[in-house]
């Protein structure tokens, strides 16, 4: 049974995943601060934020939308994994591992969006 934002298991894995990129981001050039470092950290903290912002929502669409903002943090966080790949701040093997934690959550969030909306469809549907 959900008490709380935090037993949800999508929750738990995004917040493994934002400290883990933090981990990653810690290893960057110091000019890289105020850069991609610190874009990759405002991606990732959104990750778990609006799972927990959208589970203390009253309605199920306000937190369909907040799951969906989530999401877009996650493609946006791939990106700029990528892009640390790309220019040598971190290893492969390094933004592989990031990486597929990155996917690992999506499926995840993937299926709680749909699981939701399910729910809600059933729910909108008159009785015969």
């Amino acid at each position: 049974m959900l008490r709380t934002f935090k037993d949800l298991k999508v929750w738990q894995k995004s917040y493994d995943l934002c400290v883990h990129v933090y981990t990653l981001s810690r290893r960057f050039p110091a000019d890289e601060r105020f850069g991609l470092s610190f874009q990759l950290r405002r991606a990732a903290v959104s990750v778990p934020s609006n799972i927990a912002e959208g589970y203390g929502r009253e309605t199920t669409k306000d937190y369909l939308r907040f799951l969906w903002i989530a999401s877009g943090s996650l493609a946006e966080l791939e990106t700029q994994l990528l892009l640390s790949k790309d220019l040598g701040l971190s290893s492969e093997e390094e933004a592989a591992r990031v990486i597929d934690a990155t996917a690992e959550v999506e499926r995840m969030l993937k299926a709680l969006i749909r699981s939701l909306q399910e729910r809600q469809r059933t729910a909108s549907r008159p009785d015969p």
